[in-house]
């Protein structure tokens, strides 16, 4: 199957950034919408910048043709009519809710719209919207373009024709599509969080450093990226965010461990901030 003809994207941050960069690399033409023109601009150059190291490495024939089917902007009205309607905004429930209804709004009757939560019931999601049925989860990983999975979740409304749509596409892109049922933390976040928790009481508990628990994570078990250093990369507030709720739904085994909430107070988020489990200058 081909690459959606044209997608929408809620939020040009990393995330949604790098959402943008695949689908238009793979040949969509594909709108970005921001909460105003400062973001809007940030969010092309940041598009902009990941197609050209695409470009560099050999893994995009012509950045600027791809990036020429990029636009953005800061008003739904101005959206197009597209085949698929993804948001990418913060993991805050009341405001994707937001954002997902004011997208059922503009969107065809045969678009499909998807939330690119990482642990966020999609079933809850779905409860904002008038025709759940053609909603689901489509969940990327960071950095999007050289990820190599796309987390399809489906709720009990979701249709067959969506998932098999949405799973088409996902091959488009080049990526591998897992299919899964509904639950808190999915299967990605669920077993991904339980190690990087446990990780980081080790570090607490003075088993080893932050770099030596990631080189035996990565030549011991063959993870491409240790726990630690991923935590870094996705940013602790946003693991403490997950935690706390998979806490909330599954139970204390989630409760994120203190070091990682004292590590967050004092601002220590990871590659962002640049300072973590390790230094980022």
């Amino acid at each position: 199957m081909t690459a959606p003809g044209s997608v929408v994207v809620v939020g040009g941050g990393t995330m949604g950034a790098g959402v943008a960069h695949v689908f238009a690399a793979a040949g969509s033409t594909v709108v970005v919408l921001e909460a105003d023109q400062e973001r809007s601009d940030a969010a092309i150059t940041r598009i902009a910048a990941t197609l050209a190291k695409a470009e560099e490495m050999g893994k995009l024939s012509s950045a600027a043709d791809a990036l020429g089917r990029v636009s953005a902007v800061i008003d739904a009205a101005q959206l197009p009519a597209a085949e698929l309607f993804i948001e990418a905004v913060p993991e805050e429930p009341a405001l994707k809710a937001t954002v997902l209804r004011r997208l059922e709004a503009v969107a065809g009757a045969d678009a499909v719209l998807a939330t690119n939560t990482s642990s966020l019931s999609v079933q809850d999601l779905a409860a904002a919207l008038e025709q759940p049925e053609r909603f689901c989860g489509m969940h990327f990983f960071n950095p999007v373009p050289a990820s190599a999975l796309v987390e399809i979740v489906h709720h009990p409304g979701t249709t067959t024709d969506v998932l098999d749509r949405v799973r088409g596409w996902v091959d488009s892109l080049d990526k591998k599509a897992i299919v899964v049922r509904d639950s808190p933390g999915f299967a990605t976040s669920r077993l991904g969080v339980a190690v990087g928790l446990e990780a980081i009481r080790m570090v607490a508990d003075g088993v080893a450093s932050a770099a030596d628990i990631d080189t035996g994570m990565v030549l011991g078990y063959r993870w491409p990226v240790g726990p630690l250093r991923l935590t870094d990369l996705v940013g602790l507030d946003v693991r403490l965010g997950i935690a706390e709720y998979l806490a909330s739904t599954l139970g204390p085994r989630f409760e994120p461990p203190p070091l990682l909430r004292e590590m967050v107070a004092r601002g220590d988020l990871g590659k962002k901030s640049g300072r973590g489990f390790y230094g980022w200058d």
